[in-house]
């Protein structure tokens, strides 16, 4: 079975609500390929890897997180951005890509699914934070305090697959109540996370002035990966892609990053 890519794509614009958005980079359709779609791979970040991973699963559609344009667009069509684009239209592959909508999005979401991951009580959940006129960063409380190390390995077990963060920064409490967290490179709303009473933020990249204002505001600073804290909102769409039409195969292929 296969659906109109132009139906996929927008109901993916609908339900992610992209007009809402002021973002870094155009949301939704990047790259057109073939009109009908019967398979669609998602993953974090657009690259030859995951193009390739991609094709080799005769995908017709692939939804990432990280796009291909940023800014104002490409100036130039050459060297990676040529390789990137060629592998695409030459076997009629179609990009589409979600930046800030798939990290705010309250049910299918980055930080949802990390604060899920983590097991923070749902009932607790409150979001805090700006970025570009929207609160991406969510404070909540885990059913009882773990003590500083505990929740380290948590994050270890339920974000890294058992891997250790990159970065701790221990100038929290020895006990861990409220944690804050917004993903990818977000460690700029460490004062928000503090002001939120947060005895944790986690982020995925941490800005070199970050250190400093993690020790002054007291709050345990922690590094767990830009790629590894993004995975969630691109499986969420997997999920609800197979669920909002079962004729169409969708897989989320992980492409692993370090960083």
């Amino acid at each position: 079975m296969s659906v109109a890519l132009s139906r996929i794509v927008g109901h993916l614009d609908q339900v992610l609500e992209v007009d809402r958005f002021r973002d870094y980079g155009p949301n939704g359709l990047q790259v057109e390929g073939k009109a009908d779609v019967s398979r669609v791979v998602t993953g974090v970040s657009a690259s030859m890897a995951l193009f390739e991973a991609a094709a080799d699963a005769n995908a017709d559609l692939i939804v990432v997180h990280h796009g291909l344009i940023w800014g104002p667009g490409l100036g130039r069509v050459t060297g990676t951005s040529a390789r990137r684009l060629r592998a695409l239209l030459a076997r009629d592959i179609s990009l589409a890509a979600y930046h800030l909508p798939l990290d705010a999005h309250r049910s299918l979401g980055n930080n949802v699914g990390m604060a899920e991951a983590l097991g923070l009580d749902k009932n607790s959940w409150r979001w805090f934070g700006d970025v570009r006129g929207h609160a991406l960063g969510l404070a909540g409380d885990f059913a009882e305090p773990l003590s500083r190390a505990a929740a380290v390995e948590r994050i270890s077990a339920s974000v890294l697959a058992g891997a250790e963060p990159n970065f701790v920064l221990a100038h929290g409490p020895g006990d861990v109540r409220t944690v804050g967290l917004c993903t990818g490179a977000a460690s700029d709303l460490l004062e928000d996370a503090a002001a939120a009473g947060c005895d944790m933020f986690i982020s995925g990249e941490l800005a070199e002035r970050s250190a400093g204002l993690a020790a002054e505001l007291g709050v345990t600073l922690v590094g767990a990966g830009h790629h590894c804290t993004e995975v969630f909102g691109v499986r969420s769409i997997a999920a609800h892609l197979r669920e909002q039409y079962p004729g169409v195969e969708t897989q989320f292929i992980d492409i692993p990053s370090p960083l």
